[in-house]
């Protein structure tokens, strides 16, 4: 049982007589009862921290056909291959045929978003259509990798973006530029 005690104190010699006051006992069981009883009922009824995810729209297997498929012009597909170190390496059209060189940039506000919206543009200005974006992982990328770059597509508002495997063609591009 919890107490509070005032109690005057000891006598002290000398002075007025006065009368003994009674000392004050507050009984506190209640209120330590209460708080438990908040405590554990907030405890209870709070929800944690959502999980974020992001939405994803992955074709079922069931419902693709490799004989139809709608061609994409390569001059306005941008390939990015994601290597090891947190770093990428992006280039416009496909390996072999590359309309741009192979450029090693990094993740964030000056690396891959600056490409997306310059490079958006240009082949926006160019042939009247939307980019398209490939993403390719190596072995040797992080999942935080992919997910930076989905956010940066959905960030720069780019809708139109494929994840397919990594050839050996483009490993070995990897490899060159030491990022593999």
């Amino acid at each position: 049982m919890a107490e509070l005690d005032t109690s005057g104190g000891g006598k002290k010699k000398g002075g007025k007589v006065r009368s003994k006051k009674q000392s004050t006992r507050v009984d506190l069981t209640a209120m330590v009862d209460l708080a438990f009883l908040l405590v554990t009922f907030f405890m209870l009824t709070t929800t944690l921290s959502k999980a974020k995810a992001m939405d994803l729209a992955m074709p079922d297997k069931d419902d693709q056909k490799p004989d139809v498929q709608e061609p994409i012009a390569a001059s306005r597909t941008l390939t990015v291959l994601l290597g090891s170190n947190n770093k990428l390496e992006w280039f416009i059209g496909v390996p072999g045929e590359s309309l741009t060189p192979p450029t090693v940039d990094g993740y964030g506000k000056e690396g891959f978003r600056k490409v997306l919206v310059e490079q958006g543009q240009r082949i926006k200005q160019t042939t009247g259509k939307e980019m398209f974006v490939i993403i390719k992982p190596s072995d040797k990328s992080v999942y935080k990798n992919m997910i930076d770059v989905i956010d940066e597509l959905n960030i720069t508002n780019n809708k139109l973006y494929a994840i397919v495997d990594i050839t050996p063609v483009e490993v070995e591009l990897l490899k060159r530029d030491k990022i593999y």
